[in-house]
């Protein structure tokens, strides 16, 4: 039996040791046309969004460390992709405006920041003084 339980922990050491030489794509591209919106709308959206949704993303050190640094990366080209802060500039005004409603859509129904991100970064929660910043931003981007 004791042998069974060292052969397996030796495995499961050796099964994590292999997984660390798998590559995870941990890039900032360059800033193209950054977020040049009011001032404190950009310091919430730095402290709350950049993280996943810029160029300017801090990588920390669990990102380093397989199977975690697998689903980090993912989820930082899926929020890239989709919003891009680093990028904001080059967006035609149409699409900044429709990315700044759908922003606070989320914002307000929870959605983001992420709840498995806030597990970990707790100062990237958005207090009420935060959401209506944001609120009123992209109320004022949508013309309302």
């Amino acid at each position: 039996m004791q042998r069974k339980l060292l052969f397996l922990l030796g495995a499961l050491v050796l099964i994590f040791v292999a997984i660390q030489l798998v590559p995870v794509e941990r890039s900032n591209p360059p800033v193209v046309a950054d977020f040049d919106g009011p001032p404190e709308v950009k310091t919430v959206l730095k402290e709350s969004c950049y993280d996943c949704h810029s160029n300017e993303v801090r990588w920390p050190g669990y990102s380093r460390v397989a199977p975690v640094s697998w689903l980090v990366a993912h989820d930082v080209k899926e929020a890239r992709e989709h919003l891009n802060f680093s990028a904001w500039g080059t967006y035609e005004a149409n699409k900044q405006t429709k990315m700044a409603e759908e922003m606070w859509e989320e914002v307000e129904e929870g959605e983001m920041p992420l709840g498995k991100y806030l597990l970990l970064h707790r100062d990237a929660r958005l207090t009420d003084e935060d959401m209506a910043i944001l609120q009123r931003w992209a109320k004022a981007e949508a013309g309302n």
